[in-house]
């Protein structure tokens, strides 16, 4: 872990550090050879020099960027039970991080980036 996403983790209150946690193993486990980042003030990864996903810890969610309009449409069903925003998929803390949900918003990305 890169020392701005140490510190940005060490910052975050338990509960959405551990839902963090989660979201990044999800995202490594993915793609291993991700570059780990940190830009917009938040942790992110990289892949092949350009950005894969951000991802950030708020009061009563954590959210997952970015969701193009082609993953959105792709992924619909999924992520009907989610608040979103353009760029956005809220995951919230009250409820158990969906990582196979994560995964596959991963790997869609990455499918865009290898076009």
């Amino acid at each position: 872990m890169i020392p701005h996403v140490r510190a940005y983790f060490a910052a975050t209150p338990p509960k959405a550090r551990a839902a963090l946690k989660k979201i990044r193993a999800a995202i490594r486990s993915v793609v291993p050879r991700a570059e780990e980042a940190f830009s917009y003030r938040i942790p992110a990864f990289k892949f092949g020099g350009r950005p894969l996903v951000w991802y950030a810890a708020f009061k009563n969610h954590c959210s997952l960027f970015p969701m193009t309009g082609a993953i959105r449409q792709k992924l619909a069903r999924e992520l009907k039970a989610y608040e979103m925003s353009k760029g956005t998929v809220r995951l919230p803390l009250a409820k158990p991080i969906p990582v196979g949900l994560v995964k596959k918003l991963v790997k869609a990305r990455l499918a865009e980036l290898n076009r």
